[in-house]
């Protein structure tokens, strides 16, 4: 088998990066407490205090922490984004996770000796624009959309000398992330800019004659029966009536699970395998890290002979949104 490929899981608070490493990832990815990372929601991510004992904490167990400042700067405010590129320099993060071009050139000119890695949020579906991210920013890894077929994957990896990292497990994105407008269609606001696709500000639940209405900036996103669990609205994610017809008109609440074709994943020489959920509980991240570990350390130990076993499935069954799982466009079986 290849390479075993690096498991990089979510750390939006301190006990999460704990509980990451734990459990048994080899890389955290975090973010700080403002808009250059997409996932800026209240309560989220870290300050000074707790970034320097998460890193600790990873670096004493012999694991990276990668800091993602994967939001695009906006005009006048560049410094704010600078200033977050010098201080995961200056806390000696293993990488840091950039999609803004002008932001990896201050990057690699700045501090050229901090391991640069494209983000998710970069949208780069091919080779080609990954190669132009390696030769004019010197990036060494570049994390994939969820949009590409497993030959596809395979196709940019026999293409490149950069590191690949895929999507493991965690919500979807109907989206090509970097490339998404409806949040800020709604709200004025994305997780290219201020970090988050559904702010809390708009968010609101408001009980009603039929049941639990669901609303981002006052537009009615969903609506909960009584005996249904009622979800965070995201836009791409409501029910919408089309036609007379009430349902899950852009995509439905499912999460992406790879566990089935992780001999695959690693045939074709991916890099890292990287779980979704920045704005999940520390429990969640044990939950998926554990799992996912002993997954892969089984498939590379296995090789074709590699089964999912079914404690493994129950358990990310549990945690995946709407209690469904998907292999998302890596199963395209209409192509």
């Amino acid at each position: 088998m290849s390479v075993k490929p690096e498991l990089v899981c979510p750390a939006g608070s301190l006990p999460a990066l704990k509980q990451a490493i734990d459990h048994g990832a080899d890389a955290v990815y975090m973010g700080l407490k403002d808009a250059t990372n997409a996932r800026n929601f209240a309560g989220l991510n870290f300050d000074v205090q707790s970034a320097k004992e998460g890193i600790r904490y990873a670096h004493a167990k012999g694991r990276k922490v990668l800091m993602a400042i994967n939001t695009y700067a906006q005009a006048g405010e560049e410094k704010t984004w600078q200033r977050a590129v010098d201080t995961a320099a200056s806390w000696g993060v293993d990488a840091v996770i950039m999609a803004d071009m002008g932001l990896l050139d201050y990057a690699a000119r700045t501090h050229p000796g901090l391991r640069r890695h494209l983000s998710v949020q970069g949208s780069a579906t091919n080779y080609e624009a990954i190669n132009f991210a390696r030769d004019a920013f010197g990036i060494e890894r570049a994390v994939l959309p969820r949009v590409l077929t497993i030959p596809q994957v395979e196709h940019v990896i026999q293409n490149t000398k950069v590191e690949i990292e895929v999507f493991g497990f965690g919500s979807l994105c109907v989206m090509v992330e970097g490339r998404c407008l409806l949040s800020s269609y709604a709200t004025g606001e994305s997780p290219n800019t201020a970090g988050v696709c559904s702010p809390a500000k708009a968010v609101r639940w408001q009980p009603g004659p039929d049941g639990l209405d669901a609303r981002l900036s006052g537009i009615l996103i969903d609506r909960y029966a009584p005996d249904e669990n009622a979800g965070y609205p995201t836009l791409c994610k409501g029910r919408f009536n089309v036609n007379d017809e009430t349902y899950y008109a852009l995509e439905e609440p499912t999460s992406l699970n790879v566990m089935s074709v992780l001999p695959d994943l690693l045939r074709i020489g991916v890099s890292a395998i990287k779980v979704e959920g920045r704005q999940r509980s520390p429990a969640y991240v044990a939950e998926v890290t554990k799992t996912l570990r002993a997954a892969i350390d089984s498939a590379v130990t296995e090789g074709s002979r590699f089964h999912v076993k079914a404690p493994w499935q129950q358990a990310l069954g549990k945690l995946s949104e709407g209690q469904q799982q998907t292999l998302g466009a890596y199963s395209r079986p209409w192509k």
